[in-house]
């Protein structure tokens, strides 16, 4: 009892309620710097597993430069089928894509959130931060910046809220939120990176019911549009029914007619 130890250790309290696995947060590491053989024996790991699947799905892939000269990485997080993609899987792809196609020198990554389900596209934010973790320090400080566009209510108040812990390297103070694709376009030219037809249909939408970025559907079932369409309808039939009153019938012309011309006798 009367040794004491000077190795250096930390304790983490997390909250039982807020759904997070703590694995990431207990696993042991051994510092930022890492041994860039390891980096490459693990691209070797993979470099014979086929991704055909996930390459058909374009769901990571390598474009053009934004203004500041970063390459871009592009992720539609629309395309992630997460329902039978494991988290493994997925970090093992990653680290092919970033091994094999991304060059040397600074890059920034515009990941689109649109239409995102999280059942459906999402990994999970501690297997993003896990598979964060995992890269080489030499990748994470290249990582210039992250364009977060569409982002909904509940990523704001995650990131808002947990970010600043759950995020080390910077990586918080990297992400930058694009509301509108307007927007996009002061930092990245147009034609540098896709945008898929369904990501520029959804930012119509949200140009139309702004209320949508914190949330708020005003009228999820077009209520609106329904009763303006009947209300049309309704007005089309009213106003024939009153050409049809105010037109004469041929019978009433004939009658008309005769009455206009004179008599015999006159």
């Amino acid at each position: 009892m009367g040794s004491s130890s000077n190795d250096d250790f930390s304790v983490v309290v997390l909250a039982s309620d807020l759904g997070i696995d703590a694995r990431p947060f207990l696993a042991k590491h051994d510092g930022e710097i890492e041994d860039q053989d390891n980096w490459h024996d693990c691209s070797q790991d993979f470099s014979d597993e086929d991704f055909s699947d996930l390459d058909f799905l374009q769901l990571f892939r390598l474009e053009g430069s934004d203004k500041s000269g970063n390459r871009i990485f592009r992720i539609v997080g629309k395309y992630f089928p997460a329902p039978v993609v494991s988290g493994d899987r997925l970090k093992r792809y990653i680290f092919q894509k970033i091994h094999n196609e991304l060059p040397e020198g600074p890059f920034c990554i515009v990941y689109m959130h649109s239409t995102v389900q999280k059942e459906d596209n999402s990994p999970g934010i501690t297997i993003l931060r896990w598979i964060y973790e995992e890269l080489p320090s030499e990748i994470k400080d290249r990582l210039q910046v992250i364009y977060f566009i569409h982002p909904g209510l509940r990523s704001r108040l995650v990131f808002a809220t947990l970010g600043r812990f759950f995020l080390s390297g910077g990586l918080y103070w990297k992400i930058k939120y694009v509301s509108r694709l307007q927007y996009l376009w002061d930092d990245i030219k147009k034609g540098e990176v896709e945008i898929p037809e369904f990501v520029q249909n959804h930012d119509k939408v949200l140009e139309h019911r702004p209320l949508t970025d914190y949330g708020i559907e005003p009228d999820p079932l077009h209520l609106t549009e329904v009763v303006c369409g009947k209300g049309k309808r309704k007005a089309k039939r009213n106003q024939e029914a009153e050409q049809r009153w105010d037109a004469p019938s041929p019978k009433i012309k004939f009658c008309m007619k005769v009455m206009s011309q004179p008599s015999p006798s006159e």
